[in-house]
């Protein structure tokens, strides 16, 4: 037997079923009161992935969630997201006195979703590509507004179902995720020593990516190296930017880009084309269409600016 099994829900009523909860009262969405788990929590490891969203208010002791890279510990309640398919693995500590857990988790099932403003729409939060160690850290007046949402998402599907019912729950749904992209943003200025110390490890990273010559041999790093080398998920570290500097990581690494060219345009006797090569690009028209997208000037009037 495996030391870290995985368990693989295709649906909200196996997951019900798995954790001895009763049959869902809607098979598409479902409130799990995390006090309501009938099956108790052993010492080790284990992950598990779901076909369906999940959003959690999670609170256990003596216990560690991970996330891709990530561990944590969430002996506080935090919020956070997963999308369908993300791996969520959960570590009980060796000879820990084990508490019941606390909080919530709200099971979406992407058919739920269906001809809704919420089909599409839910791929715009990013936060659901976030990993655990990046979750919502919520002041009790926030958990409170964002439980009493969950709350009104429990009694609408519990009432009985009408042809409102789904367009009342998708309202509430885009209430707690818009709240939740509020608080987010709050998060990323409140946390503004641990958002700048980001913000000094990404510039270390590209300063000695960017004048070691590896872009001549391997051209821009990609969004997801860059996250990579900072533990942090893509999508975090590109709205953790966005907050600070208005510019998302792609842009950051193209601004980045065009000051190099810059040093090098007013500063060496290099060729454009030997410019352009030294940063990464195979053709002399694409640094030259970045260069004037980003200036307004081509590399040789910018140079001629100098002279």
């Amino acid at each position: 037997m495996s030391n870290n099994p995985l368990f693989h829900f295709h649906s909200i009523t196996e997951y019900h079923r798995a954790a001895g909860l009763p049959k869902p009262a809607h098979p598409l969405i479902s409130l799990v009161n995390m006090q309501d788990l009938n099956r108790p929590l052993a010492e080790g490891s284990f992950s598990l992935i779901y076909d369906f969203y999940s959003i959690s208010m999670k609170r256990v002791q003596n216990a560690k969630f991970k996330y891709g890279q990530q561990t944590s510990d969430f002996d506080e309640g935090v919020l956070f997201f997963m999308s369908p398919g993300q791996v969520f693995g959960m570590e009980i500590e060796k000879g820990a006195t084990l508490h019941r857990p606390e909080g919530w988790m709200i099971l979406i099932h992407p058919d739920f979703l269906w001809n809704t403003s919420l089909a599409k729409g839910i791929k715009q939060y990013e936060f659901f590509n976030y990993s655990v160690y990046e979750a919502l850290y919520l002041s009790d007046k926030e958990e409170n507004m964002i439980t009493t949402i969950a709350q009104n998402i429990e009694q609408e599907y519990h009432a009985n179902i009408d042809r409102f019912s789904q367009s009342v729950i998708i309202a509430q749904l885009e209430l707690l995720l818009t709240y939740s992209e509020r608080f987010y943003q709050r998060q990323f200025i409140t946390r503004k020593m641990a958002s700048h110390e980001i913000l000094t490890k990404l510039e270390d990273l590209l300063d000695a990516y960017f004048y070691s010559g590896t872009l001549a041999k391997q051209g821009l790093p990609s969004v997801t190296y860059i996250a990579e080398k900072l533990n942090l998920s893509p999508g975090y570290l590109s709205s953790l930017l966005k907050s600070l500097t208005g510019q998302n990581t792609q842009q950051h690494l193209h601004n980045k880009l065009i000051e190099l060219a810059k040093e090098k345009l007013s500063t060496t006797k290099l060729s454009v084309s030997e410019i352009a090569y030294e940063l990464g690009f195979e053709h002399l028209q694409s640094f030259s269409k970045l260069f004037k997208t980003k200036t307004s000037l081509s590399p040789l009037e910018f140079r001629h600016s100098f002279n």
